[in-house]
This record gives structure tokens, sequence and C-alpha cells, in this order.
């Protein structure tokens, strides 16, 4: 149980225990789309208190459901495609390595904190990935070490696909732009899937989520241009998904967001309409 004398939210490490409880609650559910038999116990107890009390106790899975469902798919994609390496940055408790149906020759970073790695790997200790998957212990505010990582990692590889699930809206526009130019530099890394949110949605999820400022790890980045802002940084958006249309088509929409969700597609800027798209660009 959490200690009622300790914040909520400690870190921005305790968001992944949140985000593993959303995983296993639709694991949980009678047909899931999601099933990660590892969620529940990487959450434990403070996840599933963290997700009761942060917001008031709603239920507010769709939108990581609808996140989740098309990173999965754009994984599942690039590798028909030829990715033969995946680089999860801010890997946080994600178990794909695990649970996905992988080439067993395929080479999956994790990049994490050293403690996130550590409490992570006491859980799935027992676990056997279905490829090759190594870990590394690295703080991506280390500019030298990131880029020298990213270094080593693309000449390991002839086509790497970066994930970013969750990362970035912790960012600035500047760290935002100055992580894409180091991704651009390697010319083995050919596509990266991000999620993004609108500086409308940006302003409801400070509010809703002041937690985090609490616990030092503000929510920051909502550019208004949407995926035209990774152009400078020598990336091009090629697939955007809305959150909410991807989570009426999957049925996870709850009923007062259905009429929204008829409404014509939108991917350029969003301004203050509230938006959050997951996207998959590829290097310029």
């Amino acid at each position: 149980m959490a200690n009622p004398e300790e914040p909520l939210i400690r870190n921005i490490s305790d968001t992944a225990l949140w985000v593993a409880v959303y995983r296993a609650r639709e694991t949980e559910r009678q047909h899931p789309l999601i099933q990660d038999p590892f969620a529940r116990k990487l959450a434990g107890e403070r996840g599933e208190q963290i997700a009761k009390d942060l917001l008031a106790g709603q239920r507010y899975e769709w939108p990581y459901t609808a996140r989740t469902v098309r990173f999965y798919q754009i994984v599942t994609e690039q590798i028909k495609q030829g990715t033969d390496m995946v680089i999860n940055l801010a890997a946080g408790l994600d178990t794909r390595p695990y649970r996905m149906d992988l080439p067993a020759s395929l080479k999956w970073i994790e990049v994490d904190l050293p403690g996130m790695i550590d409490y992570k790997e006491e859980i799935l200790d027992q676990e056997k990935p279905r490829c090759v998957l190594e870990r590394v212990r690295l703080d991506l505010a280390d500019i030298n070490g990131r880029r020298s990582l990213f270094k080593k990692l693309g000449s390991d590889a002839r086509r790497v696909l970066v994930l970013t699930e969750g990362l970035l809206v912790y960012l600035t526009r500047d760290e935002v732009s100055a992580l894409g130019r180091d991704l651009a530099a390697q010319n083995s890394f050919r596509d990266w899937a991000i999620d993004l949110c609108s500086p409308g949605l940006l302003k409801i999820l400070q509010k809703n989520l002041g937690a985090l400022s609490e616990a030092g790890s503000p929510l920051k980045f909502g550019p208004e241009e949407g995926p035209e802002f990774f152009t400078a940084s020598g990336w091009k958006a090629v697939e955007v998904y809305s959150m909410l249309k991807t989570a009426a088509r999957i049925k996870r929409l709850p009923f007062f967001l259905r009429l929204m969700a008829l409404l014509p597609e939108s991917n350029g800027r969003q301004g203050s309409r509230p938006w959050g798209a997951v996207c998959r660009l590829t290097r310029m």
C-alpha cells in the first residue's frame, strides 16, 4: 500500500505504475484488445491507488488503450517492413518483448532510469523474452550519453524503429527538438513512433493531473504545429491516428464522447481543440 504520508506520485517513474494498471484492466476484460499478463504484478497496489486517486476515481483507460493499440500496430507493421531493431526510450514497465509475436532475431533495446529497470528486472526475473532484449540504464537528459548510445546502436542495425510512448509530453519544445535531431543523426534510425497532444488538450491534462507538477514532472509539450513540429528536426509524419477516433473504432470510447468522434478528422494544427494522436514519423 502507498504510504499516506507520501505524495500520490513521488516522481516520474510512478507514472509507469499507473499506466500498467490500465493495461491490466484491459487485459482482464471479457474480450481484451491488450493481453499483458505481467501488468497487474508490475503495477502493484501503489499503481492501483494512483489510478484510483489521480482522477478522483474516474475510469480513464480509453486514451491509453487506444495509444497502446496503435503502438502495437506500428511495431508489428514496421517489423514486417524489415525493422531489425526497436529502441524503446523511457520504456517504463512495457512488456512487449515478452508478449508480442516477434522474430527471435529482432533486437529490442529498452532505455530507462536505473531504478525503473532494477524494479522491472526483479519482477520479470523468471520470464523469457521472445527476441534479443537488452536494457540500458541511462537518463535521457544526459545528452552526451544518449548520443553515444544512439551512435553505437545505429551501427548495429540496418533499420531501426524508435518508440517514445508517453515521454515527449514531459519535455520542453527545445528538448524535443534536440532529441529529434539526435535521432535523425543516425542513418539507420528510419522511423519514430510518438504520441502527441494539442495545446488545448495539454491545458486540460495540466489542470486534471496537477499531482505530476507537484512531483516535479509537469506536462510541457503540446505543440501548436501538430505533427509538423518535427519537420525542423528532420522528421515527417506519415501516419497520424487520432486517439478519439481510434478509441471509437475499437469500441472503448465513453458514450458522451461518441458524437465528437464523428467529426471530420483533423491532423494538422489544432490550437485550443483538445486533440491527441499517435504518429509514425519517418526520417527525411
